[in-house]
């Protein structure tokens, strides 16, 4: 039987994440969900936000069963909620860009980045993923993805299950860290996939200047199935909830059923 969801509580915890020091980042990003404990259904952190977005993989990487996950995983049955956001982890002989979705029971699911950023050389350095991943919260179909997958439509299409009677989700996230030279795309871009995906859309990016030099404006934002702002957040740390009402969406999704015109297709590996 498939649970009726219920209003959805997502807290977008964007933070300035320090370069390459996951202890700090810990200890940071800890007290940041902790000061909310109670109050959030889910949490969102930055894209590898233990490290900072880095090419330097061989020094930052984890492994699965390293500090990094048993950090998130007693994190997230003390505040009894589910936290997501990516790490860089060494897998055999490749390091992945790989979003962990950790449950309050320490249970996880995973995604690893399906496009890499080839203008940062991120291709020539991570292994990608082929696997989009559909988790369940609250009776909410979500489809967790990392920033430059952002940029292709149609990796992300949200397609109606008829023999199921179901969307593949009711909301799509992204981690980001998305630097404020491209802010207007960001901001664009989750707007025009939650439009055409008749799907909620949150985006987390991170705030600050990294070891790089480059400078990100935050501009996080929760947008409903018409890419109107429910929250937009500036270019410092803030640690906002907002929530999602299922009723509003599926209302939306009977009076402009616009998937009943959707173009058939197959994704390849």
């Amino acid at each position: 039987m498939t649970t009726q969801p219920q209003p959805l509580r997502v807290s977008l915890i964007q933070g300035a994440t320090r370069w390459h020091d996951a202890a700090a980042n810990r200890a940071y990003y800890g007290d940041l969900v902790r000061a909310l404990k109670g109050q959030s259904d889910l949490f969102v952190l930055p894209e590898t936000f233990l490290s900072g977005f880095t090419n330097e993989t061989l020094h930052t990487a984890e492994a699965m069963d390293g500090e990094g996950l048993r950090w998130l995983r007693a994190l997230a049955i003390e505040v009894g909620a589910t936290i997501t956001g990516s790490l860089v982890i060494r897998e055999d002989e490749r390091c992945l860009n790989r979003l962990v979705w950790m449950r309050p029971d320490g249970t996880h699911a995973q995604y690893d980045k399906r496009h890499l950023f080839r203008m940062a050389k991120e291709h020539e350095r991570y292994g990608g993923g082929n696997q989009r991943l559909i988790v369940e919260l609250n009776g909410w179909r979500i489809c967790p993805q990392v920033c430059y997958d952002l940029r292709f439509p149609v990796w992300l299409r949200n397609r109606y299950d008829r023999a199921a009677q179901r969307f593949d989700y009711d909301l799509l996230i992204f981690v980001a860290n998305w630097p404020s030279a491209r802010r207007h795309a960001w901001s664009t871009l989750l707007r025009a996939r939650a439009i055409e995906n008749l799907s909620y859309c949150v985006g987390v990016n991170r705030v600050g200047v990294d070891g790089n030099e480059l400078h990100y404006g935050g501009d996080s934002g929760a947008f409903d199935f018409l890419g109107q702002p429910l929250l937009e957040l500036g270019a410092q740390e803030q640690c906002v909830t907002v929530t999602l009402d299922p009723a509003a969406l599926a209302a939306h999704r009977e009076r402009f059923p616009a998937w009943m015109d959707a173009d058939e297709f197959s994704i390849t590996p």
